[in-house]
Parts: structure tokens; C-alpha cells; sequence
């Protein structure tokens, strides 16, 4: 007899208010949205934007499968979390619920959307969702965790990074913030009487009670959590690296540090529910890390759409995967 899935009992209507704010979000975007297709098209008609050339393809199609490589790379993680936690899953099962939890992420107005698609199909397959809740939480939180150390790292080998005035002081808040955020919330799942609480037979204690087992596991293999870590730095630095040639081909040339101290940062910001996808959310904060490297604004706003169309682009991948990859209905997605 199967065990009972914790998440098959919630309810399927969605609170007015969460629909409301939903809506927001949709309108926020496309105004967002009608507001950078305009300035872009001032600039177009100014001279500001860079001339199509030969090279731009080769840049493109680089960005392109750096971008893709970071996705492979985010799914490995996420199978050594679930290996850690004793629950090997081969790759390319992950990869199949991974870019159709992109894809989901990259056209609705949801926020978490995305890792609840993944913990939804991959928990019923596995009929253990605990597990799984656990280790996309954990997955997500070693991902972020790597964020502000590159923020620090790339100014630390580029100090002029540390003194562009409100560009680097907001770079650093978001840094400090995150990592405040995140050690509290480690402490908490791992702490025994506060995370250890969570454990019990209600739906939420034992989505709850697996993260704080899941982090005391990792807490006592310190050899996988390098593992783990390790493969979190090569994401970041792959999506990083996917800026790089996407800003070569809009006709920006910065160095790499640049790139370091400041798209983490971006990736940091664009989280935020304020709209779908950071729409507007990532293209402001590369104009506010940007023009003070002397970057025009209507360059740092194309770098941004451009990074939108890159994860779209690869996303399309897990359009199948979303449309058929799941076994009956999916009751949680509806709380996205």
C-alpha cells in the first residue's frame, strides 16, 4: 500500500487575494514591458544600440549554450542533494521535471511555481514528497548561497567595483541580506528546537520535518556538501559567464569582474514578486550596475531582454516535459 501524499489534500481554489496579486504582477509586466520596448526603440532611432555583425551570432549562440550548460549544471546539484538524502534519481529523469519547471517559470506570473512543479511530479513518482520538498528546498538555498560570494569575490579582485557609490552599496546590501536571510534560515531547519519541531504527521510537519533532516544530513557529510557546493559555484559562474558573451553581442565590453561582482547581484534582484520572470526587476538593476562602468542604458535594458530570451529560449526544451510530463493533475500548482 502506498504511503499517503502530503500535498494531495490541498485545496484547489485559489484566495482571491492571491489572484488579485497575480493580476498585478501581469500588469506590472507588461507595462514594464511596453516601457522598455519604447526606450529601446529612442535609442534604435538615436544611434545608441550596436550594429548587427558577424560576430554577434558566434556570441549569441556561446551565450546560448552557457546558459544551457547552467541548466544541466543546476539539475546535477539537485541530484546530489536527492542522492545525499537517499534518494538517487537518475539525470535525465531530473532534467525532464528541471526545464519543464523553467519553462513554467519563464511564462507564468508565479514566483515558486517552478520548484513546486518539480516537487509535485517528481514526490508522486517517487511517492515520497517530503524527500523531494526537501531537496529542492536545500538545492535552492546551497544556489543562493554562493550568490553574495561572488558579489564580494569580484569586487575583492576589482576594488574600483567597491567605490561606483550607490551601485556598489546596493550590490552589497542585496549581498549581506542574502546571506543574513539564508544562515538564519539554516540555523532555524537545523536547530532541534526549532526546526526539530516541524517534525510531526500533518502535511506541513513533514514537508517541514525532512528539510531539517535533510540539513542535519548534509550538516554531517561535509565531503558532499563540497560536492554540492562545488557544483552550485560552476552554475553560478556558467550563468555568469552566459552574461558575459550575451553583453559581447549587445555591444558591451567590460571585463570579467564586472560580470562577477554584479550579474549575481542582478540575479538576486530579479527574485523579487513584483513581476514574471524579474521582467524590469533585472533590466534597472543592470542599468544601475552598468552606467556607472560607462555602459548605456539602453545597452544594460537589451542585455536584460536578451538574458530573458536565453533562459525562454532554453526553456522551450521543457515545453513537452510541462505539457505531458505529468501524470494526472497536478493539485498543488494551483497555490503557485
Amino acid at each position: 500500500m502506498s504511503a499517503p501524499d502530503p500535498l494531495a489534500s490541498v485545496e484547489p481554489a485559489t484566495p482571491k487575494r492571491r489572484r488579485l496579486f497575480r493580476a498585478i504582477r501581469v500588469v506590472v509586466a507588461v507595462l514594464v514591458a511596453l516601457i522598455l520596448i519604447t526606450r529601446l526603440a529612442g535609442a534604435s532611432r538615436r544611434g545608441h544600440l550596436p550594429d548587427i555583425t558577424p560576430s554577434t551570432l558566434v556570441w549569441l549562440v556561446g551565450a546560448l549554450a552557457a546558459t544551457a550548460a547552467a541548466l544541466v549544471l543546476s539539475t546535477v546539484r539537485w541530484q546530489l542533494v536527492l542522492y545525499k538524502l537517499s534518494r538517487p534519481i537518475e539525470l535525465g529523469r531530473l532534467l525532464h521535471h528541471y526545464a519543464a519547471a523553467q519553462f513554467f517559470s519563464s511564462i507564468l506570473p508565479t514566483t515558486v511555481g517552478g520548484d513546486v512543479l518539480r516537487v509535485t511530479r517528481l514526490g508522486r513518482e517517487t511517492n515520497d514528497v517530503p524527500t523531494v520538498f526537501a531537496s529542492v528546498v536545500l538545492e535552492r538555498l546551497t544556489g543562493w548561497l554562493v550568490l553574495p560570494a561572488f558579489i564580494v569575490f569580484g569586487m575583492a579582485i576589482n576594488p574600483g567595483l567597491a567605490a561606483l557609490g550607490t551601485a556598489s552599496l546596493v550590490a552589497t546590501i542585496l549581498a549581506l541580506t542574502t546571506v543574513s536571510i539564508l544562515v538564519a534560515l539554516l540555523w532555524a531547519a537545523e536547530h532541534p528546537n526549532v526546526g526539530g519541531r516541524w517534525r510531526g504527521t500533518s502535511r506541513w510537519r513533514q514537508l517541514l520535518g525532512a528539510v531539517h533532516l535533510g540539513v542535519a544530513t548534509l550538516r554531517r557529510d561535509p565531503r558532499g556538501v563540497t560536492a554540492i557546493m562545488g557544483t552550485a559555484v560552476a552554475y553560478q559562474a556558467m550563468l555568469v559567464f552566459a552574461a558575459f558573451l550575451a553583453a559581447r553581442a549587445v555591444g558591451i565590453d567590460l571585463g570579467p569582474t564586472a560580470f562577477i561582482a554584479f550579474v549575481p547581484a542582478v540575479l538576486v534582484a530579479q527574485v523579487l514578486p513584483l513581476s514574471i520572470a524579474g521582467l524590469g526587476l533585472r533590466e534597472g538593476a543592470l542599468v544601475l550596475f552598468f552606467h556607472p562602468l560607462g555602459v548605456v542604458d539602453a545597452e544594460a535594458i537589451l542585455l536584460g531582454l536578451l538574458l530573458y530570451v536565453l533562459n525562454l529560449a532554453v526553456s522551450l526544451a521543457g515545453a513537452p516535459s510541462f505539457a505531458f510530463g505529468g501524470r494526472g493533475h497536478d493539485p498543488y500548482l494551483v497555490q503557485t
